[in-house]
């Protein structure tokens, strides 16, 4: 047996979290003293540490990791297998990430050396008047975090697609996205997504066509914000109103584009004139 100080030294993990994982249910001690309460390890669980610990290096949550280490031993190596393939594109995703600030921050160094401000992209997004037709959409429409959004977009999407499939409905365009929540809220926003689809079944409705301001972002969800901005000042100083829900038509599917710069998204703000 190893005492909590012996067990902590070896695997480089502090009481402090031992006693934590205790509390949430990873790893219990294999012996506790009744008369002192002295925390005990037996030397098989080094190795559930350093699986625990390997895990963690993964950037699995503790929730996850006590979800694989709970698993049916059955099954637990296929879950394993699943939830490092997901673990893993998860990573590849932030580094694809990671790889677009670095070239936008080459870029913005070498625009400042030649005298040019960093907001200067913004002159370069163009805004149309264009006139939309009204479509009919299967759509699901749920409050959604920010922390949400990269999950729940895969998921709402599959389900809308497996109704498709299921039902044996015609897709007649790409997937978009409604915005309904008049400000932005970190807990939670009115978001709904929406395949346009040909058949009025349950579950579809109208979206109403019109005049609409529309920008087009070539490169990463993350400068669409920028776009955002960019519409909203056109349409004030057009002489412009809102008039509905800004929406985004994904003219490239995200999990098909090699890179960011391969991304295009159209961005719509129904409008009229004032």
């Amino acid at each position: 047996m190893l005492s909590i100080g012996e067990f902590s030294k070896i695997c480089e993990v502090s009481t402090k979290t031992l006693r934590y994982y205790d509390e949430i249910g990873l790893i219990h001690p294999d012996q506790i003293n009744p008369e002192n309460g002295y925390r005990y390890y037996s030397i098989s669980q080094l190795k559930t540490m350093l699986y625990i610990n390997r895990l963690k290096s993964y950037h699995f949550s503790l929730e996850e990791i006590k979800e694989i280490l709970e698993g049916e031993a059955d099954q637990s190596e296929e879950k394993l297998r699943l939830a490092l393939n997901r673990k893993r594109r998860e990573i590849q995703e932030k580094l694809h990430a990671y790889e677009y600030t670095l070239k936008q921050m080459n870029q913005d160094i070498l625009n400042l050396e030649q005298g040019i401000h960093l907001m200067s992209y913004l002159d370069d997004i163009e805004v149309q008047l264009v006139e939309t037709g009204s479509m009919n959409i299967l759509y699901m429409r749920q409050m959604m975090s920010s922390d949400d959004y990269t999950l729940g977009y895969g998921r709402y999407y599959s389900r809308l697609y497996e109704k498709i499939a299921r039902e044996k409905l015609t897709l007649v365009g790409t997937p978009m996205t409604i915005y309904h929540s008049p400000e932005y809220h970190p807990a939670g926003n009115d978001t709904e997504f929406a395949l346009p689809i040909k058949e009025a079944v349950k579950g579809t409705r109208d979206l109403c066509g019109g005049l609409c301001a529309r920008s087009v972002l070539k490169g990463a969800y993350s400068n669409l914000t920028s776009v955002y901005a960019k519409l909203r000042e056109w349409v004030e100083n057009e002489g412009y109103a809102l008039t509905q829900s800004p929406y985004e038509v994904y003219v490239t599917d995200p999990y098909q584009a090699l890179t960011a710069e391969e991304m295009v998204t159209e961005v719509y703000f129904p409008v009229t004139k004032k």
